[in-house]
């Protein structure tokens, strides 16, 4: 239209100019009307080129968007596909480099009945930590399945948890069966990777083996209230310390916890709670030495309780904890005992006292630690723990005959209350990463003081699930 327009133009131009005859004037006029056509035909035919070959590209590209789309969705519904199949595994990787003044193979907490499982200093050197593999899925709309082995460093494996978990019970419940750590306490129901420190306090190695399991049943409740309210009760068959493997019918151990906990305006927030673990042993054994240092082998049989109290309060400015934040939590422990204990040297080669003697057997004792960890800048954190057994009263009807052995014969059990200061620093550059260093001066053992250093690894590979409040 622009092009015919202009033509109209010129030659209305022409029209309109003086007819002088001119001949000259005229073949000019024409010619400037020939030249101007010819370059207006010229661009439009660039601008139509131009124009066919900016739809081509874009048709090109359309279709590449369409593949790529059609690509990611059938990507995505294989993913789904995976995912509505495969459960989602884990992996935490951990291993140390430790110095310590006293040798780690011969710990043991003096004062307090072995469990037989605590688990003392790292060896020394570099070693391989505990490595912990994790396989979870909802196994249907009902129920959720979950597998956690722990590989040693040796080779073993081990079975930590593998417990069923309900997803759709009503009213707050929550039934979980199988194996599984414990809810009593706050740190005994998280995995070893998930503590502040490399290693637990030492109530939880003195009163339930470093870390308390159940191979039974635990049924817990939610209120539905603002304020947290939980309670949980367990059975099961007690067979790791406190208690022991019994080959009878019936639950070998009980408890009952309940926890409160909620929000202080937008930067605190805190819980606290009560457990009570009753359970029963039959013939629990350890190896102890007699005043000379010969072999002696005691076994308890009775019933043990323990009642935990604990709280834990965090802040965090206006609850954002990624640049600083501040945690502090301790726990208090009872533990008492009573039965019978049977003192038997007879595997000497020339025993003092001829035959195994057994007696009444009744301890109280106790036990807390206090720690607090400060995130001062994104990854890096500080942290400081204080450990306290108190032996408390003690009653040995072996010894209180004063016909058999006295209490230097007892080497484990020898009045005493340990104490020990642990201090550590910590980066985690990311979620999956963390290095930790941790100092330690443990009086764990009469006599001498355990001057630990300890640089430690953690990675995690795969799907992790968040960790407990």
């Amino acid at each position: 239209m622009f092009r015919c327009a202009m033509i109209a133009a010129a030659v209305a131009l022409a029209c309109a100019a003086p007819a002088r005859g001119e001949d000259g004037e005229l073949a000019k006029i024409r010619d400037e009307i020939r030249q101007m056509k010819e370059n207006y035909e010229q661009r439009i035919q660039q601008l139509e080129k131009r124009l066919a070959e900016a739809e081509a590209k874009a048709g090109k590209a359309q279709a590449s968007a369409a593949q790529a789309e059609t690509a990611a969705s059938a990507a995505a519904s294989a993913r789904s596909g995976e995912n509505a199949f495969n459960p989602a595994v884990s992996l935490v990787l951990q291993g140390t480099y430790a110095r310590a003044s006293q040798d780690p193979n011969t710990y043991h907490i003096t004062g307090f009945m072995p469990s037989g499982g605590e688990v003392g200093p790292p060896k020394r050197s570099f070693g391989l930590g505990e490595s912990e593999l994790a396989i979870a899925a909802n196994i249907d709309p009902y129920f959720r399945g979950t597998a956690i082995a722990s590989l040693a460093p040796d080779g073993g494996i081990d079975v930590e948890e593998a417990y069923f978990q309900t997803l759709g019970l009503q009213h707050g419940l929550t039934l979980k069966g199988g194996r599984f750590f414990s809810g009593i306490g706050y740190l005994n129901e998280q995995h070893q990777h998930a503590w502040d420190f490399q290693d637990a306090p030492l109530p939880y190695k003195a009163f339930l083996g470093n870390q308390f399991s159940q191979d039974g049943v635990q049924l817990k409740w939610v209120a539905p209230t603002d304020l947290l309210v939980e309670l949980g009760a367990e059975l099961g068959n007690g067979a790791r310390f406190p208690g022991s493997e019994r080959s009878r019918n019936g639950a070998g151990a009980a408890a009952l916890l309940a926890h409160v906990g909620g929000d202080i305006g937008e930067s605190y927030a805190w819980r606290s709670g009560v457990s009570y673990l009753r359970t029963s042993s039959a013939a629990r054994a350890f190896q102890d030495s007699d005043a000379l240092g010969a072999p002696v082998t005691q076994t308890f049989d009775g019933n043990a309780n323990v009642w935990i109290a604990d709280a834990i309060l965090k802040w965090a400015p206006h609850g954002n904890a990624t640049y600083n934040n501040f945690k502090v939590q301790g726990e208090y422990f009872r533990f008492n005992q009573d039965g019978s204990l049977t003192y038997d040297d007879t595997a000497q080669a020339a025993p003092r006292f001829g035959t195994p003697l057994t007696s009444e057997f009744n301890s109280r004792q106790s036990g807390w630690y206090l720690q607090g960890v400060w995130q001062f800048q994104p990854a890096w954190r500080v942290g400081y723990r204080y450990d306290r057994l108190n032996f408390g009263s003690v009653s040995n009807g072996i010894v209180n005959s004063g016909l058999g052995p006295q209490p230097g014969d007892f080497g484990l059990l020898r009045p005493y209350s340990p104490v020990r200061n642990t201090l550590m620093f910590d980066w985690s550059p990311t979620e999956f990463t963390r290095l930790r260093l941790q100092l330690a001066q443990d009086k764990s053992r009469l006599g001498g003081t355990d001057h630990q250093v300890l640089l430690q690894y953690l990675y995690s590979l795969g799907a992790h699930g968040a960790h407990k409040f």
